[in-house]
């Protein structure tokens, strides 16, 4: 009994050796004619690619990644000095540990594999493409000079059986391979085939456009998590938020709400993506976009769903949204209690005007003093038309009586300026001056209807809200 325990034992811990020496990684690349000193491993990820790991020649020239970790699935790039000409390779669970054979003037024509069926697969894929393009090129270029319609047509049938062909091949692929990484690579960017509409031509351009909207990501597998690693996954979904949708904040909400949503049940594309979104629309120069932000905060960082980010960081974070919150567009603008020159008291939600401009400045400010001279035109050409100037000198204390000689100069008295010497009211914070001018346009509820717009802008956006108003 204690013979068959101790027998037992030792077949247990032989095979917890084994499985511990087939853990990570172990791809041993040999290229025909490159002899440099170093090999590099690199992969993509967003619109980028970055070095994974540098290894040395060995004696019989031939270089190996290896690592006791596992790499994330992928598309790979072995790079080679010293012009960073590359080639791809294919990573996932089921291919860490190959061998490769490639030429360095043609890697696509002699490269091989031993222990991947996966990278066999791309790369017999990768030459059928190869063999297909030049025959498609010249189908093409004769379609172009041709002049006989009957010839024309007969060129353009032989060109969608080409393309037909191709189709087949990939559909053949996806059908008998359906797990691999190459299957899932040529499923995503296979063509989508789009329906017949019925309309004129504006009718047309909009239903395809919907449609795309609402298909475009039938063929790709967004929680695919090897797909995060590959050189057109990012620019996939950048088209998809940037270009495919409306560029409004409440649009865009519910675009990127969507994108998180298929790529959750991959951790890893989750990550980066929340990190992505948060950090694009935090810096973002279009007016509105802090709202995405804001959402993205309440929805996600606030809610645990970003583990990742240490708790100082969050609470910065968090700070930022709840800056952000209340000037939102279409929020009511906070209420400010400043002094006017004679040191009465005024408030900016009493200022009853159908629409108020509500400007932050300084006289040593460089950019105030071209702006100033420009709103003064605006204000005399709107001043009749229900516009009032409510201006805030961000000056204090000792400073305050530049702020009037400032004015009296300038010659704009006729707006309602006004001062707050020891910042009582908080303004700095509670609209976040960070820097001047700042200028808020505010409808007769006070709520932002536009913010930090520049002067220049102002006479085209009031021209646009008259117009609609009249409307």
């Amino acid at each position: 009994m204690k013979k068959s325990s101790l027998l037992a034992l030792v077949w247990l811990c032989s095979a917890l050796a084994f499985v511990s020496a087939q853990a990570g990684y172990n791809i041993r690349v040999t290229i025909n004619g490159y002899d440099q000193p170093e090999l590099y491993l690199a992969y993509y990820l967003g619109d980028k690619q970055y070095i994974q790991d540098t290894v040395a020649r060995s004696a019989d020239g031939s270089y190996t990644f290896s690592g006791d970790e596992p790499l994330p699935g992928g598309m790979y790039l072995v790079v080679m000095a010293p012009d960073n000409n590359f080639f791809q390779i294919l990573v996932d669970d089921q291919n860490q540990r190959f061998r490769v054979w490639a030429d360095k003037t043609d890697p696509l024509k002699d490269t091989r594999f031993e222990g991947s069926l996966d990278n066999d697969l791309f790369y017999n894929y990768l030459r059928y493409l190869g063999e297909q393009r030049p025959k498609a090129d010249e189908l093409q270029k004769q379609i172009d000079a041709e002049t006989s319609v009957k010839k024309k047509e007969r060129l353009e049938a032989d060109l969608k059986a080409l393309n037909e062909d191709v189709a087949s091949y990939q559909r053949k692929v996806v059908a008998n391979h359906a797990n691999t990484l190459t299957a899932a690579i040529i499923r995503a960017n296979m063509p989508a085939d789009v329906p017949a509409f019925e309309g004129d031509e504006k009718e047309v351009e909009i239903k395809r456009w919907r449609w795309t909207q609402q298909h475009f990501f039938d063929q790709i597998n967004l929680g695919d998590p090897r797909l995060l690693r590959t050189p057109f996954f990012f620019q996939r979904i950048d088209t998809y938020v940037q270009k495919l949708n409306v560029q409004h904040p409440d649009t865009l909400i519910g675009v990127v709400d969507e994108v998180l949503r298929r790529v959750q049940p991959a951790p890893e594309t989750f990550k980066f993506y929340l990190v992505h979104f948060l950090n694009f629309y935090a810096q973002s120069k279009y007016v509105g976009m802090d709202a995405v932000y804001v959402h993205l905060v309440d929805t996600y960082y606030s809610k645990g769903m970003a583990p990742w980010v240490e708790e100082e960081q969050l609470q910065k974070i968090m700070d930022n949204a709840n800056t952000l919150r209340p000037l939102l567009i279409g929020r009511i603008a906070p209420d400010l209690r400043l002094q006017r020159r004679d040191g009465t008291p005024v408030s900016l939600h009493e200022v009853k005007s159908p629409y108020t401009i509500l400007y932050f400045w300084r006289y040593d400010c460089g950019h105030c003093k071209e702006s100033t001279p420009i709103m003064k035109t605006f204000y005399e050409n709107f001043k009749d038309k229900g516009v009032t100037m409510f201006s805030i000198c961000t000056k204090t204390r000792d400073e305050i009586p530049g702020c009037w000689d400032y004015i009296d100069t300038n010659g704009i008295g006729d707006w309602l300026h006004t001062v707050d010497p020891y910042m009582r009211s908080r303004y700095n914070s509670i609209y976040d001056i960070r820097s001047t001018p700042q200028i808020y346009i505010l409808d007769a509820n006070k709520r932002i209807l536009y913010k930090r717009v520049g002067a220049e802008q102002l006479e085209g956006i009031f021209n646009q809200l008259l117009e609609i108003k009249a409307e």
